[in-house]
């Protein structure tokens, strides 16, 4: 595999078909770099997708909360979550026909977890290019102000990639994040209840802060590219479990639906990051 230059540049989506989002939304992802919220799983659907999610930290014990990385094409639950023909109407819409799912995340924020997550545009830390990627959050629990739900700083998804800082390392999950992110917007927060999903531009600047509520705030973050999309770092590449979701996948990699969905007969092949 040729080393391939990062374009981290936005290119705004054009209507054309749309399955679930208006024009109006269209235009409001490219002009702030997310939309919000949309219903997608019913409170039966979503109890039951909870009781799999806690499931599936529990045995991964004290690492579950931020542990569960990137396992949609080694268990059969989250390959089925990230496959929701709900889900990809609303991912069609903003990157094609053919979706790839090539990375999720498991974010569960316990009741007055310290560790906030500094702001930071998602991209910038991947080996992808161009930046095509939508990320969809799945509220696995309520989230709102209280519990810490993610925040986004709409219209920084088409400034390139933005100067970045350390943080501190006691008070963050990670040491590096965007520098001076309080001089680019109002925060906006992304409210969510249970079953209901928001999705955002990859080099959109986002975060989240501590929690200190008496309730969880529990995520499922699922990353969805077209197959335009190329994998700049040949060693990142090995870390990297496609699935194809719909359509076609060109050049890349594709696992089937995994027969597996015991956690503990497995392991995560990559660590993307948190919000």
């Amino acid at each position: 595999m040729q080393q391939v230059v990062q374009d981290l540049q936005f290119e705004p989506v054009r209507p054309a078909g749309l399955k679930r989002l208006s024009e109006a939304e269209i235009a409001q992802y490219n002009a702030n770099g997310f939309v919000q919220p949309y219903d997608v799983f019913s409170d039966g659907e979503i109890a039951e997708i909870r009781d799999y999610v806690d499931g599936l930290m529990a045995a991964l014990g004290p690492d579950g909360a931020y542990g569960i990385n990137c396992y949609q094409a080694r268990l059969s639950g989250l390959y089925d979550i990230a496959a929701d023909p709900r889900i990809l109407d609303l991912v069609e819409d903003l990157i094609g026909p053919d979706i790839l799912c090539w990375a999720s995340a498991i974010l569960s924020k316990r009741p007055h977890d310290p560790k906030a997550v500094p702001w930071h545009q998602d991209a910038s830390f991947w080996a992808l290019s161009p930046a095509r990627t939508v990320t969809v959050w799945l509220a696995i629990d309520d989230a709102d102000d209280e519990n810490s739900a993610m925040r986004f700083i709409p219209g920084t998804h088409d400034k390139g990639a933005l100067p970045v800082a350390e943080t501190d390392g006691a008070a963050n999950v990670f040491h590096k994040g965007t520098a001076n992110a309080e001089a680019l917007g109002t925060p906006f927060t992304n409210t969510l209840r249970a079953g209901q999903v928001s999705l955002h531009a990859d080099m959109l600047v986002h975060g989240s802060q501590a929690n200190r509520s008496d309730r969880r705030r529990c995520g499922l973050t699922l990353r969805y590219c077209p197959p335009s999309v190329q994998i700049t770092d040949p060693a990142w590449a090995g870390g990297v479990e496609a699935i194809l979701c719909r359509g076609e996948a060109r050049d890349w990699k594709v696992h089937p639906r995994p027969d597996n969905n015991d956690i503990t007969l497995t392991s995560s092949p990559h660590v993307v990051g948190n919000n």
